[in-house]
């Protein structure tokens, strides 16, 4: 077996045309080797086998199959050459190998050679002639050509004519190549001698062996007839288009005979032999050709007619027909996808190869040029690569998110008239590429929480959304590291990873924190991820969890504060101001106070929004010189909560009525037992130094209580005065102006006596230790009693 091999390689964009052609002989068995594909086209087998090679052959017959394994073209069916190319030469099969990952397409051709596997075959095993015997030396009589499918040596090549008394060959070679066969008379006839003749026509190829075929000639000798039919054209042309009904005429052609009579009678047979000619064209008794059979230029392009005029006495005359089938734009053209990708990457770069496609029209001339384009406003493009094949392309950035999908329908058109058109569609699935960072459905968010909250409460949801797809879509929320007021966010607050929920990590307390922000990420799953960052406020709301709380007047458990009111007050006297203060914010803040208790209730009253406390009435001698008063705060939150403070009022116009009045006052015999725990504890860490200081300390207290026991046996409360010219300047209701008094005692205390002074720098008196009320400070400007027996002289500031 010869092999032919030639690798032509052409880079287009992305992929590689490269045609190899090989030789064989026809009829080789099946499995028998055509090549080394692989080999030679310079791949290897594993790029075979990655790139699922193939064999297209559109809708031709695929005579081959490719073996991947070893990269190798087989025979796949027993091929005929004469089957498949009859006598056209050369015989070739052509078909592409397209391989994938990336697109390629090598174009093969496998050229068919001959054998001489066909004998030379005549249609007609017998003919008969009938010859006057007046016919001249030299008459011809045309006989049927044999038919013998195989080309070149292996074809027809010679004649003999057996036995050749008579009668000799004659071959003429035709414009076609064929060789027209006539049987000229060498020797004149004698019907009474012999009145019929049997020949022997043998037809020979040139093959090795060689092959034969017979007919036998049958001559009977008629009474003489010595003029010929002779046509008035040695050629005749005609033409038809394929398309044309059966019956049509093709041409007409005429045969004289110069005889008279029935010798002169001219009949008219066509001397074709082949079956394809004889079975599509027939001549009436006029000369007409006439069509039998359906014309397809895409087949047949050209017919050749012997015919033949006979007349009565036997005599004939030859001629030829040639016969051009027009075209028609009776085919679409055929388009077939040979490879085409399901997807491609939004990222594709432009020109990327999408598909081949190879377009073929079997009409010729315009009818057989084809253009193809695409349906327009789509990225794409489609470009010519090489004879009858086109490339689909990227033409411009892809998008997923504008479009996921493309239905891509290529249209072929020829340029017939009227124009024929195929088309194919292509559905291109776009796949995604994480170029979309996630967007949060806001700028910033607030959301608003109620203080003493559950932890592990939700607040709220932020929300993100990714414009990709799957993977790359999948959005996770993630708490940004931050600090407020030097305490991790995380301890604050946490986010769901997938959900973009907010939970409330601890309990708020509106007094302690208002308000504060953090960030939060939102990142999707896509490599390398992207991500977007929003500012998320969140802001405490109040609750009412806090009583008010009383700042004036201060309750303590170790000493006793009156408000004295002299009797002389007017109606309004303003006789102290309690003052509150509610840590919460808003209406729970609202303070409103009332008058719960009161010795004599209709003696005073408490401004609602103030916390004034002013006589309602003139003080007269009958009121009792002590009065207390019991005032409720409360603030203006759901439910509302409250303070109580409780005031003594001392009603006098002196000093001494007033103390004299207090003495029975009940001592507060309760004792602070968290004092007590501090002070025991203090006493176990200290020093034997602080042992020491204790004992001198309490030596210095045993001294003054020698020099004081006078004061102090009398157990009389000081009752504080507060003058007329007393003012609320500030309006706090704390006392604001200091007044000094001058205070002297005698072992009598009725005796005793207190006159006002000058403003001094302090605002609170002392009361014994035993009483009850409100203490802020005492301030003594003066050693009280420095001898034991002498006046007591005390000097107490407000």
């Amino acid at each position: 077996m010869k092999r032919q091999v030639l690798v032509i390689s052409i880079f287009c964009l992305s992929y590689v045309i490269g045609q190899v052609t090989y030789s064989i002989p026809e009829e080789m068995v099946r499995g028998s080797l055509v090549g080394n594909i692989v080999q030679d086209l310079g791949l290897d087998v594993k790029r075979l086998k990655s790139g699922k090679a193939r064999i297209y052959t559109g809708d031709s017959v695929q005579y081959m199959e490719l073996n991947r394994e070893r990269g190798v073209l087989l025979i796949k069916e027993k091929i005929d050459r004469e089957a498949l190319c009859r006598q056209t030469t050369p015989c070739a099969l052509h078909f592409q190998i397209t391989l994938e990952s990336p697109l390629e397409l090598f174009p093969v051709t496998v050229e068919i050679t001959d054998i001489n596997d066909n004998a030379p075959v005549f249609l007609k095993e017998e003919r008969v002639f009938e010859i006057s015997e007046s016919a001249v030396i030299g008459s011809k009589f045309m006989l049927e050509k044999a038919i013998d499918p195989d080309i070149g040596q292996n074809g027809l090549q010679r004649y003999t004519l057996k036995p050749s008394d008579n009668f000799m060959l004659k071959l003429h070679t035709q414009s076609d190549g064929s060789k027209k066969v006539e049987m000229i008379l060498q020797k004149p006839l004698d019907r009474e001698k012999q009145d019929h003749i049997s020949l022997i026509l043998t037809a020979e190829d040139g093959g090795e062996p060689q092959m034969t075929g017979t007919m036998r000639i049958h001559v009977t000798v008629l009474d003489a007839n010595d003029n010929a039919p002779v046509f008035s054209k040695a050629i005749y042309r005609a033409s038809i288009t394929e398309n044309s009904l059966k019956g049509t005429l093709v041409t007409k052609v005429t045969a004289s005979d110069a005889d008279k009579g029935s010798n002169g009678e001219v009949t008219y047979v066509i001397g074709n032999s082949m079956d394809s000619v004889s079975k599509l064209f027939h001549i009436n008794s006029e000369g007409g050709v006439i069509l039998d059979g359906p014309m397809d230029y895409e087949k047949e392009r050209i017919y050749s007619l012997d015919i033949e005029a006979i007349d009565q006495g036997g005599l004939s005359d030859s001629s030829k027909i040639i016969i051009d089938v027009t075209d028609v734009n009776d085919n679409s053209p055929i388009v077939n996808m040979i490879s085409a990708s399901g997807s491609v990457p939004e990222d594709s770069a432009q020109n990327t190869v999408i598909a081949l496609i190879s377009v073929n029209d079997p009409d010729s001339d315009n009818n057989g040029k084809v253009t193809c384009v695409i349906n327009g406003n789509i990225p794409f493009n489609i470009k010519v690569t090489s004879n009858n094949f086109y490339s689909l392309v990227t033409d411009s950035d892809l998008d997923r998110e504008r479009a996921s999908e493309y239905n891509i329908t290529v249209t072929c058109s020829d340029e017939g008239v009227p124009s024929l058109s195929s088309s194919v569609t292509l559905t291109l699935q776009i796949s995604d590429v994480n170029d979309n960072a996630p967007v949060f459905e806001r700028s910033s968010y607030e959301a608003y929480i109620v203080e003493n909250n559950t932890p592990g409460l939700s607040i709220f949801t932020v929300k993100a959304r990714d414009a990709d797809w799957n993977q790359n879509a999948r959005v996770s929320y993630i708490l940004e590291d931050s600090s407020v007021n030097g305490v991790p966010v995380s301890s604050y607050v946490s986010v769901s990873a997938d959900s973009g929920v907010i939970h409330a990590v601890r309990s708020f307390d509106y007094e302690q924190i208002k308000d504060f922000q953090f960030h939060v990420k939102a990142q999707d799953g896509g490599s390398p991820p992207l991500s977007s960052n929003v500012t998320v406020k969140i802001v405490i709301q109040d609750q009412n969890d806090n009583p008010p709380q009383v700042l004036y007047p201060v309750q303590t458990g170790g000493s006793l504060v009156a408000e004295m009111v002299p009797r002389s007050a007017d109606v309004g006297y303003l006789v102290t101001k309690v003052v509150a203060v509610d840590v919460d914010s808003g209406q729970n803040a609202w303070l409103s106070y009332k008058l719960q208790k009161a010795t004599d209730r209709a003696l005073f009253e408490v401004g609602l929004q103030n916390g004034e406390i002013r006589t309602i009435r003139q003080v007269t001698d009958k009121d009792a010189v002590k009065q207390r008063l019991t005032v409720i705060v409360e603030d203006n939150g759901q439910p509302s909560r409250s303070a109580t403070v409780i005031l003594n009022v001392a009603v006098a116009d002196s000093f001494p009525e007033v103390l004299s009045e207090f003495t029975d006052f009940p001592h507060d015999k309760e004792y602070n037992d968290n004092l007590t725990f501090y002070l025991v504890l203090a006493l176990a860490v200290v020093s034997f130094l602080f042992i020491t200081c204790v004992v001198v300390i309490i030596s210095v207290k045993i001294y003054r209580w020698r020099q004081s026991r006078i004061l102090y046996h009398s157990n009389l409360p000081v009752i504080p005065y507060y003058p007329p010219r007393y003012s609320d300047t500030l309006g706090t209701g704390t006392l604001q102006h200091v007044y000094n008094y001058e205070v002297c005692r005698t072992t009598d205390s009725r005796k005793s006596d207190c006159k006002f002074g000058r403003a001094g720098s302090q605002n609170v008196l002392i009361m014994d230790p035993s009483s009850t009320g409100t203490m802020q400070r005492m301030q003594t400007e003066k050693s009280i009693l420095d001898e034991p027996d002498s006046p007591l002289e005390v000097r107490l500031s407000w």
